[in-house]
């Protein structure tokens, strides 16, 4: 039997998670936590194998509730569910020592399964944000500068580009002029076709 600590500070969400995790003939919930403080006392008190923390909880993150599992309860695996597919929030957990990441909007089948292979040593994150944490490590890039670039593609103006994504046209020459020097091209068309090449469109 795998033992589960489910921290979620939406009470609707943690019951339907409760719910849905005692379904599994060999998941049982040990502890529920409404606030990111109680996580480590109720982990330590009832020694789960694996955690799932919400992101953003009253007063300790689920985060640096990661954090502190990782040191005083290292057995303790952790997976974060969360609404945050940022790619930010992902790497955070990972230095954190979260094996998992994972959006709610997933598939509901998909947490019983990840619960497992966790606990079997496996490392689990939603497949679409992990795919834009590894472009985005590998981009030099912002994020504001591949939108500019992805509505240049087709050679549009300026006025045009800043209208689209609803910026000023200085605003959009200074995206542009970034991005030109970043991709070593000559000029707008030339610096998507670039990044689109290389992936990062």
């Amino acid at each position: 039997m795998i033992r589960v600590l489910l921290a979620e500070d939406q009470a609707m969400m943690r019951g339907a998670l409760a719910v849905l995790l005692g379904l599994e003939e060999d998941l049982e919930i040990v502890a529920e936590v409404s606030d990111g403080a109680d996580v480590v006392p109720r982990a330590l008190a009832t020694h789960p194998d694996v955690a799932l923390l919400d992101i953003e909880m009253p007063h300790v993150s689920g985060l640096d509730a990661a954090a502190e599992l990782a040191t005083r309860l290292p057995e303790c695996k952790v997976v974060i569910v969360t609404t945050f597919s940022r790619t930010g929030y992902l790497q955070r957990a990972m230095a954190a020592g979260a094996r998992g990441f994972l959006v709610k909007d997933g598939p509901a089948d998909g947490l019983a399964d990840a619960i497992r292979r966790v606990v079997a040593g496996e490392t689990v994150i939603d497949p679409e944000l992990a795919g834009a944490a590894l472009r985005a490590a590998h981009s030099p890039l912002t994020a504001r500068e591949r939108d500019v670039l992805a509505a240049a593609e087709d050679g549009v103006t300026i006025g045009d580009i800043a209208a689209r994504l609803h910026l000023s046209e200085s605003t959009v020459r200074n995206y542009l002029s970034a991005a030109i020097g970043k991709t070593g091209t000559r000029n707008k068309v030339e610096a998507a076709l670039s990044a689109r090449r290389s992936g990062r469109l």
